[in-house]
């Protein structure tokens, strides 16, 4: 693999020296799948040891995108179907949350960076102690504006504009929303992601080809590239090549 890491790092140069600033996604969000296969295919790894590489693997992401000038990412990190999951890989993942967003308030990075970080999703069904955690981390990063993680947790698509709609039924019962003004603008000031700019690409790592529930009212209009590689062991080359097919594309909004 060394002899390769020369190849690879002058593919990096050639994918890297043909972005264009001007042409960059403000807002990427990724699907990162792979983690249990990627753990199961190394024989003697256990799964919660291929989330954690999967940790690993979103840092360096992360890193990626300042560099590249990406403002806000937004990553799939649990679903509501993964309650489902064994209990035993549950719990460690609830673990990994909490320890991952209380060290947040102290990661020099994050601060250096102005990072800010935020939980969309049913937080209700998490346990207390990663509630606690994520304002442990979302209270740590409130005043900064440059950047935005969005860490999607307990989240499900088809659930949010369920819930949306029941704010905006409220709304409307309390007199504060007229029927005939609902719109699009409405359904979105509603949605767990109020405020941001929808996603103009969605990544997904594993070869697998779906949005699985992911952002299912955001993503309209974004560009979707599907990567074979298991997010643990994603390359920047695969992440550049990404960026230079969203680049590619003519973007058309409607058919």
């Amino acid at each position: 693999m060394a002899v390769l890491k020369p190849l690879y790092d002058l593919y990096e140069w050639y994918i890297s020296r043909n972005l264009t600033q001007e042409n960059m996604p403000k807002h990427v969000a990724i699907i990162m799948d792979g983690n249990r296969r990627f753990s199961k295919i190394q024989g003697n790894m256990n799964t919660l040891e291929g989330h954690k590489r999967g940790i690993d693997t979103l840092e360096r992401v992360l890193d990626w995108c300042v560099d590249l000038g990406i403002q806000i990412v937004t990553v799939y990190a649990f679903s509501t179907e993964n309650f489902k999951r064994p209990q035993k890989e549950v719990e460690g993942l609830m673990e990994l949350f909490r320890d991952n967003f209380e060290s947040i308030a102290n990661n020099e990075k994050i601060h250096r960076n102005k990072v800010k970080i935020n939980a969309v999703g049913n937080l209700e069904l998490l346990p207390e102690d990663v509630r606690k955690a994520i304002k442990i981390a979302e209270e740590s990063t409130a005043s900064y504006n440059e950047r935005l993680v969005n860490v999607a947790i307990g989240y499900d698509g088809r659930l949010e504009i369920v819930d949306a709609i029941k704010k905006i039924v409220k709304d409307v019962e309390a007199g504060k929303l007229d029927i005939n003004s609902i719109d699009e603008k409405s359904v979105s000031a509603n949605l767990y992601t109020a405020g941001l700019d929808d996603p103009n690409l969605i990544i997904r790592t594993s070869g697998e080809e779906r949005l699985s529930g992911f952002l299912l009212w955001q993503s309209s209009y974004s560009e979707l590239y599907f990567c074979d590689s298991l997010w643990p062991e994603l390359r920047k080359v695969d992440f550049l090549r990404a960026l230079r097919s969203y680049q590619q594309r003519e973007r058309r909004f409607g058919l």
